[in-house]
């Protein structure tokens, strides 16, 4: 492709290096990328209060795709710009399909307020045998109390099953859910996301992209799991890691190097 016109990338396995940091080569072409008036927009499964210290390694400070589409997020201002929700109904259907498929499984539920840095209230609140594959804790409820869990909107139902894998949970789960929501992984590490029907990186990022007044065909977007997948069909040159899921790696126009070699700023020294 010419010089993109907006540069996506996702965060965990991509832009960050295997032990979470944004190393100075990519540091520095993402500087390029921003001085060459390109925007560059995170677009994650991390909910927004997860994105301001990426941001800051990053040095951005525009748009962010949070939650796998489902919201988006303004960095400097800190501001939530739209969320897409799933309903109280659709959360409690949701669980009775899953504890359904994946008989001892766990639920967790992502809700978003106007603010990353200042919330309002618990943005997560999970089931108390819920295990977080990441290093946030989540907040346990006492027993027998799941309906608090279903009883708000949110932008995002995790299941995890310490059993099972990602990709086979996905197996079970999916021919029973169907396409009443929008089902992805970001790990293999047996945990499974939801969100509202037609909710991914693509929706989310296609929103930014006419915000900005820039098609498709001008996105460079890069990813490396399977909920990055419809965001790498939809850019105009979607960009998967080495170390990418085989279903990234089928999506892609392009594999570059590994997260561990610079693979994002390898194919950005093209341009800037």
């Amino acid at each position: 492709m010419q010089r993109p016109s907006l540069v996506a990338s996702d965060v965990d396995g991509t832009l960050l290096t295997p032990l979470g940091r944004v190393s100075p080569r990519t540091a520095d072409l993402v500087g390029r990328v921003l001085a060459a008036d390109v925007p560059f927009v995170l677009a994650t499964g991390r909910p927004p209060r997860w994105v301001p210290d990426v941001a800051a390694a990053a040095g951005l400070t525009g748009y962010a795709v949070c939650s796998n589409g489902a919201v988006l997020y303004d960095i400097g201002a800190d501001r939530v710009v739209s969320a897409e929700l799933l309903t109280p109904e659709q959360l409690a259907d949701l669980a009775a399909v899953l504890d359904e498929a994946l008989p001892g499984c766990a639920l967790a539920s992502e809700r978003v307020g106007e603010s990353a840095l200042r919330p309002a209230e618990a943005e997560f609140i999970a089931d108390e045998h819920y295990l977080h594959p990441w290093d946030e804790g989540a907040q346990p409820l006492p027993g027998h109390q799941r309906a608090q869990l279903l009883a708000k909107p949110a932008v995002k139902l995790l299941v995890r099953h310490s059993a099972m894998t990602s990709d086979e949970m996905a197996r079970a789960a999916g021919p029973l859910v169907g396409d009443s929501v929008a089902l992805t992984w970001s790990t293999n590490e047996g945990l499974l996301e939801f969100a509202a029907p037609g909710v991914t990186k693509a929706s989310g990022l296609a929103a930014v992209a006419d915000l900005l007044g820039v098609p498709a065909s001008g996105v460079l977007a890069f990813g490396d799991m399977p909920n990055d997948v419809p965001m790498l069909t939809w850019a105009g040159h979607g960009v998967a890691m080495a170390n990418a899921h085989e279903d990234a790696l089928a999506a892609a126009d392009e594999v570059t190097a590994a997260n561990s070699e610079d693979g994002v700023a390898l194919v950005l020294e093209r341009w800037f």
